[in-house]
């Protein structure tokens, strides 16, 4: 992990592209959390005003920004535990003002833009009138605007969209009279268009966090030349193992995952069951290390093909996880993270 920030910051700077360290995967780890700030990453990055405070309180010393435009009930902790927000919503916006002037602090607010991947965002058309309401509010700090792709929709944060931000930064400060210190083009979706350009416009800010911990692009999760892909691995116990047929007999409904299974019959196999389920990890994003196939999963148990492996109870199997799946399991309570240094 330590590795892959500091190529990664390296990698960036050579454009003038800082890092903002993303840790929603990892739950507001702390202890990972804490590598990042080792490793030169000053801004720490959450969706989750919860796992902020966790940071904080096991401190770990770094700007805080929360990644997810705040809810209106959660506003006044956000002006406590949180330096920065991204932001979309004048109504919101003019309660963490109040807020900011009840604890007598400064918040400091990043305008997120819609670029057409529709999740949040303002509009690049009513961006201007935004932004004059914003710079009348007491309390409240405007220190840049960014974008959101590749989430929702799967839009290509690519040249003409990057473009599009950086036109739009130098528009707000010409007309407005103002500097923007940020101006974030995206997450780790960015990589083909940072490795592509020449000329990255305003953008000088990403908010990486799948780069970091998995060492991939998240566009068309392509690895990263020199960058570990493998600092996570989930390791699960095998709680059964029997020779059992390979389709369910009786009459058949709705299993727990509300579908009607239709299972192919290969005669008798050995069978095992994990002590792990799809509350605590996405199924289809872990890849077994060992010569075992995934036959389907409940909400606590993975059943197995043991057949070729021949596995034993107690024995453990080790998966390599995607981005969904690493999510899950680091947020689940359930599971025990074991950090190696």
């Amino acid at each position: 992990m330590t590795h892959n920030i500091q190529q990664l910051k390296k990698l960036y700077k050579t454009k003038g592209i800082e890092i903002t360290g993303v840790t929603k995967l990892v739950g507001g780890n702390p202890k990972i959390a804490a590598v990042l700030v080792a490793n030169g990453i000053e801004i720490l990055a959450d969706s989750r005003i919860e796992n902020i405070k966790k940071m904080i309180k096991s401190g770990i010393k770094a700007q805080y920004l929360l990644l997810r435009t705040p809810s209106l009930s959660q506003v006044e902790e956000v002006v406590t535990y949180a330096d920065i927000s991204l932001n979309s919503e004048l109504k919101i916006l003019k309660e963490l003002s109040k807020y900011a002037l009840i604890h007598q602090t400064i918040h400091k607010v990043i305008l997120m833009v819609e670029l057409g991947d529709l999740r949040e965002g303002i509009m690049p058309v009513d961006i201007d009138n935004t932004v004059k309401e914003v710079l009348e509010l007491k309390g409240i700090d405007f220190i840049g605007i960014g974008s959101n792709l590749a989430c929702y929709g799967g839009v290509n944060p690519d040249v003409n969209k990057m473009n599009e931000l950086s036109s739009i930064a130098i528009h707000l400060e010409n007309k407005f009279k103002i500097r923007l210190t940020i101006v974030s083009g995206g997450n780790s979706a960015n990589y083909n268009w940072f490795k592509s350009s020449k000329n990255t416009g305003r953008i000088n800010n990403l908010r990486i966090g799948e780069s970091m911990f998995l060492g991939r692009e998240a566009l068309c999760r392509k690895v990263i030349p020199n960058l570990f892909t493998d600092a996570f691995t989930l390791v699960v116990e095998i709680i059964e193992t029997k020779i059992k047929p390979s389709k369910p007999y009786g009459k058949i409904y709705q299993n727990a995952n509300g579908k009607i299974r239709k299972i192919k019959d290969k005669g008798v196999m050995n069978r095992g069951i994990l002590a792990i389920g799809r509350q605590d990890v996405a199924i289809s994003g872990i890849i077994p290390k060992q010569n075992i196939s995934i036959l389907g999963a409940s909400s606590d148990h993975i059943m197995i093909d043991n057949t070729k492996s021949n596995l034993n109870v107690a024995d453990t199997v080790e998966f390599s996880l995607n981005y969904k799946a690493l999510l899950r399991v680091l947020n689940s309570s359930y599971i025990t993270k074991n950090i190696i240094y």
